[in-house]
């Protein structure tokens, strides 16, 4: 398969519509986005700026530049990853291969935790496996009465999550903890317990795109056997950190939808909600309130 004929003259609209057409035989789900993201970003400039710049002649710094980044896009690398940035809940959000890159379906843990916690003037939160900081950042910025901790057992994670919080003028009411799961905060009890945590199956991991396998971080990713390893623990330790009445508020994968509802239902001091559904409609985040001994 021969790519695509290269014009005479690099504009930067000829640079779009011949690297449009590369990516797409490359196996790009977005080729016009990719390269339009890839171009601004190699210009300096937004990407709503490109349409108005479409007759312009791409310098040869630019052009180098452009060629690198699609060079490594066609080998699997995300965009985000190549640019250092990703939009979450009309959030930007700095991310690198440290960090899972944030992704819309998350938006439905931030959207519930919100959606409850308007009621609260001070919430507290905690959120489990932070990565970049999306769900934590995104419900402090929204809630401004919100008290968030955050915790990572990747302290590379932390570091961007914290350069995040900064970013978005929350760094005083988000504290970053470093440990596995509850270990940072073992005596304390929350309102709200969020958590997009590791649920791709272990045995599934060989069968992921090859930007998620071979880019984004395995311990980010891998589930254990069936993806219910860190779930598990997750849901087993929830109550004991949650005042009664609180939510525990998780993201799932799709097929996992009827073993992870049993598994919080099996936990009698849980009232669980029905599933909430993604933008595709696929099952994608749980939401149990904790009744307790004082809130039965």
């Amino acid at each position: 398969m021969s790519q695509p004929a290269e014009p005479t003259d690099w504009t930067l609209g000829a640079l779009l519509e011949w690297t449009a057409r590369f990516l797409l035989r490359k196996g790009s789900e977005s080729p016009r986005l990719d390269a339009e993201v890839l171009l601004a970003h190699a210009v300096g400039c937004r990407r709503i700026d490109l349409y108005t710049r479409h007759d312009e002649r791409a310098t040869d710094e630019t052009r180098q530049r452009f060629r690198e980044l699609v060079r490594q896009r066609a080998e699997g690398c995300p965009v985000a990853y190549l640019v250092g940035r990703k939009e979450f809940y009309s959030l930007e959000f700095g991310v690198n291969r440290s960090v899972l890159i944030p992704r819309p379906e998350s938006e439905f843990v931030v959207m519930e935790c919100l959606q409850r916690a308007k009621a609260l003037a001070a919430p507290r939160i905690v959120d489990i496996g932070t990565g970049s900081g999306a769900i934590a950042v995104t419900v402090a910025k929204h809630h401004p009465g919100a008290q968030v901790t955050a915790v990572d057992v990747s302290a590379d994670a932390l570091a961007v999550a914290t350069q995040n919080a900064a970013r978005h003028g929350v760094a005083d009411r988000v504290r970053f903890l470093h440990g596995d799961l509850f270990g940072p905060v073992a005596e304390e009890k929350f309102d709200f317990i969020l958590s997009n945590p590791p649920y791709i199956p272990h045995e599934e991991l060989d069968r992921l795109p090859v930007g998620v396998r071979n880019y984004e971080p395995l311990v980010a990713l891998d589930g254990g056997p069936g993806g219910y390893e860190v779930f598990g623990r997750l849901v087993a330790d929830a109550g004991a950190h949650l005042v009664p009445g609180g939510w525990l508020i998780v993201e799932i994968g799709a097929p996992q939808e009827g073993e992870t509802r049993r598994r919080i239902e099996a936990q009698a001091d849980f009232r669980l909600l029905p599933t909430v559904h993604d933008y595709s409609g696929h099952p994608r985040v749980l939401c149990a309130q904790w009744r307790g001994a004082s809130a039965a």
